[in-house]
């Protein structure tokens, strides 16, 4: 009972925070996608499940009205990404906050790191540190984007530095990306 009754305040606080928008179709779709990266949690019940989709629903609430206001942008950011961790960081472990993190931001930090380690087989620990730092730090920014095309602007920046430092270490990026693609294929 206790539970239900949470979960129903969880649903109704929602609700209380978004009356005031006029687009409906915004926050059904924030609320969705929230709910499908929450989803990929496994949290073991429904007041949890309701109260960290709410969570990452009004991260991108958040988000949102502070690009449309245009106003210290990268001021508010900040202080949202810092407090929005903390708030995620309360009731996940650090391994659920990465997965709602990656799920936020289409699981490209995985997607990325395992093609660089299977386009260049012969990484070193030191290298493969060096690529997930920075797909790491690319991360935290591209999670807070304004857009899908900004998040993967954010990844494809810190691809960039990393093509620069595995070929300072001696790797020939084009002709390990044409080999690594006839290997895909299977040639």
């Amino acid at each position: 009972m206790k539970r239900s009754l949470l979960a129903l305040l969880t649903i109704l606080s929602i609700s209380v925070v978004y009356a005031g928008n006029p687009d409906s179709t915004y926050i059904r779709v924030i609320t969705e996608r929230a709910g499908k990266i929450v989803a990929a949690l496994g949290l073991p019940d429904s007041t949890q499940f309701y109260r960290v989709r709410s969570l990452v629903a009004d991260q991108y609430f958040n988000l949102n009205a502070i690009y449309t206001q245009k106003d210290d942008v990268d001021g508010k950011v900040a202080k949202l990404h810092t407090d929005y961790l903390a708030k995620l960081g309360a009731v996940l472990n650090p391994q659920q906050v990465d997965k709602v993190k990656d799920g936020m931001t289409y699981s490209v930090l995985e997607v990325t790191y395992k093609g660089y380690q299977d386009e260049l087989p012969n990484l070193t620990d030191e290298q493969k540190a060096y690529i997930l730092a920075n797909l790491t730090e690319a991360r935290e920014h591209a999670m807070d984007a304004e857009s899908s095309g900004k998040k993967h602007a954010w990844f494809g920046k810190y691809k960039g530095r990393i093509n620069n430092y595995l070929s300072a270490q001696g790797y020939d990026m084009k002709k390990a990306g044409e080999e690594w693609q006839k290997r895909l294929k299977g040639q």
